[in-house]
């Protein structure tokens, strides 16, 4: 009789808690189900404009040269940012996406017996990514439903919790705090706790919270961008940190060689060097964003107002709203794994986009109202 070895159970029991991360349902997929011939996907906040341009070309530049191992140190890459971010290049840290940098700083510090503390409708990757190292996940409720409560999340930090996420603008929720209420929320963690502060839609707030990195202090602090939102370059997967270089030279130890391809380096950078085509991108995408809003609130379904590049839809019977919405060939978020199983997150997407959502949803909200009576 075979005995199975500790580490297998271990493995195995580990493995028992994890939830792989469930992205918007792609377009393919759709139209597969639905036997259509096109459709919109508004479920995962990519830029409707697509990428700049000049990255465009800089990628097709590039194209030649994808036989070689890229830059495994990003070196251009990084001395970009840190000029950006008026720092040296070694508080910046490249990764394949913030979401794979957000990953190696969780499992760089913290493993089995720590916490991980985060909002409970915070981005999900930060519990998928404690468990995965074998920590524990501690989320903390909103009281609204949707606005981190950073007085009650430093209160849950204790000897354990060896990291704190937040997401400012928050995702799913678009909810943001302003610098000065996160710096307090900063002072009032302890000095060796690693704080990652998770910027995906910075841009869309730039203007109110400035750069964070000049603007707030911990000495664990880790700010996370990533090119995937405003920069519309989702499908090159890049992102990075920015951090202390003691800090970073740790968690690059556990970084992977050549993390970040030769397409998405070159992208990223000539995205960088054409910033007029992202700030037009986003100021577009806030005059859509309040469009949509204003909508939504006439019809009663506004789930809130939102700082990223999503709309909130909220309604008893958004299930059901979802899977109208996919019958016309529009792809929205449902929220349900997020605790929030009446709202919808919707991407806002170029004007013609918008305008058949909003036709649509205009006709389901009619054919509610008719069923209730």
């Amino acid at each position: 009789m075979s005995v199975e070895p500790d580490w297998l159970k271990r493995a195995v029991d580990q493995a028992a808690a994890l939830h792989p991360y469930v992205p918007g349902k792609p377009l393919e997929q759709l139209l597969r189900e639905r036997g259509i011939a096109e459709a919109v996907k508004l479920a995962s906040n990519e830029n409707p404009f697509g990428p700049s341009p000049a990255a465009c070309e800089a990628m097709a530049r590039a194209l030649g040269e994808v036989h070689r191992y890229p830059d495994g140190n990003a070196t251009e890459l990084k001395t970009a940012l840190a000029v950006r971010h008026g720092v040296s290049a070694d508080h910046i840290l490249p990764g394949n996406g913030s979401n794979e940098v957000l990953e190696l700083v969780i499992r760089t510090f913290a493993g089995p017996g720590d916490r991980v503390v985060s909002s409970k409708r915070g981005f999900i990757v930060y519990a998928l990514a404690a468990q995965a190292a074998g920590a524990q996940s501690h989320t903390v409720p909103e009281p609204d439903g949707l606005t981190h409560d950073l007085d009650a999340m430093a209160e849950a930090v204790d000897e354990r919790t060896k990291v704190v996420c937040i997401a400012n603008p928050n995702n799913p929720t678009g909810t943001v705090h302003d610098a000065a209420t996160v710096q307090r929320f900063l002072d009032a963690l302890p000095r060796d706790v690693v704080v990652i502060l998770d910027e995906a839609y910075h841009e869309f707030v730039s203007d109110l919270l400035g750069d964070s990195w000049q603007r707030l202090s911990h000495p664990g602090l880790v700010i996370t961008r990533t090119f995937s939102k405003a920069y519309g370059l989702a499908g090159c997967r890049i992102g990075y940190a920015v951090s202390s270089p003691g800090l970073l030279e740790i968690v690059n130890r556990f970084r992977e060689p050549f993390n970040v391809n030769v397409l998405a380096q070159q992208a990223a950078l000539a995205a960088l060097n054409d910033e007029e085509w992202m700030i037009k991108g986003v100021e577009a995408v806030k005059q859509q964003r309040t469009r949509l809003e204003s909508f939504l609130d006439e019809l009663g379904m506004l789930g809130g107002r939102s700082h990223g590049n999503f709309v909130l839809l909220r309604h008893p019977k958004a299930a059901e709203i979802a899977q109208e919405l996919e019958a016309l060939g529009m792809i929205p978020r449902p929220l349900g794994p997020y605790g929030m199983a009446d709202y919808l997150r919707i991407t806002v997407g170029r004007p013609e986009e918008n305008d058949r959502l909003m036709d649509a949803l205009a006709s389901i909200a009619q054919n509610l109202e008719i069923h209730q009576v």
